[in-house]
């Protein structure tokens, strides 16, 4: 899919992780995903008004239910442009699939404003975990060999590098090495961006920038070796993309959306 270039830098959303339910009442550690999902929408507008594309990294239901994902699609209608969506843990990736096409969210790569866009399933059925499968690998080299000259954003929904989180680094991607020697391969690879660990991440390798964002529902805390959370706001990145390869990119949360988190738990 190729979508005209425009001449602004491109303006791209990054919305990960909403972890949203079938019940209007759903809440995950006593925050209620619609309403967390919805101040973060307002916090974009506000903020930074219209993006030209969306990126949805994974988990967005937490039920994998259709009204979940259906829902979804309808509170992107806020914004006048296309999005895409990929399978979290927590997803069923045929069934968001089938629904990321009603809404015309289901493609893997797109070409916009001078930069390629390359959507990645990493969800295993069952499990956690994250891993690419060989035909998954096959599509991403030959994606990139077929963009060689246009800055890339690669995406994904687990971690493919170590965030120093010893209870996450078991849920992570787990054939990692093969993911690095595909992107190793293309230098036009400027980003790889990721969500699954709901907490914002900047690492660089190999001259590529790393990065993972909050949840648009509650926050894990940084560096922990079990699981934990802590109570900062939902939030959101976003992108400037120039055409030249060049960008800019920031985190904002939507710190006027008040909750009630279960600091306590040990999992959910």
């Amino acid at each position: 899919m190729t979508i005209a270039h425009t001449a602004h830098p491109l303006k791209v959303l990054q919305l990960t992780d909403p972890h949203l339910m079938a019940s209007a009442d759903g809440a995950l550690l006593g925050v209620n995903t619609r309403d967390s999902l919805a101040a973060v929408i307002d916090e974009v507008l506000r903020n930074h008004g219209q993006p030209d594309l969306i990126l949805a990294t994974g988990d967005l239901t937490q039920d994998a239910s259709s009204e979940a994902y259906r829902y979804f699609g309808e509170q992107l209608k806020a914004f006048n442009c296309p999005s895409l969506w990929i399978a979290g843990n927590h997803d069923d990736s045929d069934l968001l699939a089938s629904i990321a096409a009603e809404f015309q969210a289901e493609q893997k790569q797109v070409v916009q404003g001078g930069w390629h866009f390359v959507m990645l399933d990493s969800s295993v059925h069952g499990k956690v975990f994250g891993e690419l499968s060989p035909p998954e690998l096959a599509f991403l080299d030959e994606s990139l060999s077929q963009q060689p000259e246009l800055p890339t954003m690669v995406c994904l929904h687990h971690h493919p590098v170590d965030i120093g989180s010893d209870w996450m680094e078991k849920i992570g991607l787990k054939n990692r090495d093969a993911f690095w020697q595909v992107i190793d391969r293309h230098p036009q690879v400027k980003v790889v961006l990721w969500g699954h660990i709901h907490q914002d991440l900047q690492q660089q390798r190999n001259g590529v920038q790393l990065l993972a964002s909050p949840s648009t529902c509650i926050q894990f805390a940084r560096g922990s070796s079990d699981f934990a959370v802590e109570p900062l706001a939902p939030g959101y990145r976003w992108f400037e993309l120039e055409a030249s390869g060049d960008y800019s990119t920031e985190v904002c949360r939507a710190n006027e959306f008040k909750f009630d988190l279960d600091e306590k738990s040990t999992g959910y």
